[in-house]
């Protein structure tokens, strides 16, 4: 027990930058409160007390603003960051190292007994407002984005936003996601920075654009093989160069960049 506990507190300062020290974790985080709460809330579920573990329940929601059923189970390390609003149903099933953030709900779509929540597995990150509703599973090391509403699985390392919840970008070859220096010209002369488009934060819009930019390069290499042929069939064919893009369109693709 004391080892888990001290796994707990460990988490905190893995994942929030703003813990300073034990005292002040243990005295001041309501995410930690909870989970010890629950930790014995669950002992007393399974040894079938149910009145006793669902008061010393609704003790924690009180004191914490953390809704955590006894019944459900949480692996190691959990985490609730800031935590207010979370609600945890019965049959939810959270693996290890596992992140939520406030307002989350972990929640059923059905009035049946039974499995109704979800299973969260190792590493999953739920962002703040969102909302996992069914019994059905989240993959490893997924992410829910903020005021997401997810109501279908969810495969591993896959990061999901949006109301209903839609997969945005999952794990893929380095083939399927082509960095070339020809691209990188491009976007130069474009003037488009992706402004933080990576793996771990993905941004819709950037990547939309950045497949454009592949389209146009490609379209530019036929083009250029086109008139290579033609100028090997035809000596007096004159290639011209393509014009340089103005300054105007230089500003629109800065104003898409910044809304």
């Amino acid at each position: 027990m004391l080892e888990s506990v001290k796994e707990d507190i460990k988490s905190v300062f893995d994942r929030d930058p703003a813990a300073r020290n034990t005292f002040e974790v243990l005295t001041n985080y309501p995410g930690l409160h909870a989970l010890l709460f629950h930790r014995l809330a669950h002992k007393l579920w399974n040894n079938k007390l149910f009145w006793l573990g669902r008061t010393l329940s609704t003790f924690s929601r009180w004191l914490t603003g953390i809704e955590i059923h006894p019944g459900a189970q949480i692996g190691r390390r959990f985490f609730i960051d800031h935590g207010m609003g979370v609600v945890i149903g019965e049959t939810a099933i959270i693996g290890d190292d596992v992140t939520l953030y406030q307002g989350v709900t972990l929640g059923g779509t059905s009035w049946n007994k039974g499995k109704r929540h979800p299973t969260l597995k190792n590493g999953v990150v739920v962002g703040a407002g969102a909302k996992v509703l069914g019994p059905f599973e989240v993959g490893e090391n997924a992410k829910v984005g903020s005021n997401a509403v997810v109501t279908k699985e969810v495969p591993a390392d896959a990061t999901v936003v949006g109301i209903p919840g839609r997969i945005i970008l999952k794990t893929v070859t380095k083939k399927a996601e082509p960095t070339d220096e020809s691209r990188q010209k491009m976007e130069d002369n474009l003037g488009f920075d992706a402004y933080g488009l990576s793996n771990e934060m993905p941004d819709p819009v950037a990547r939309s654009i950045r497949s454009m930019l592949d389209h146009m390069n490609l379209v530019d290499e036929r083009m250029n093989s086109m008139c290579g042929a033609i100028k090997k069939l035809d000596g007096s064919f004159n290639k011209v160069d393509v014009q340089p893009i103005n300054e105007d369109e230089i500003d629109c693709f800065k104003q898409i960049k910044n809304t």
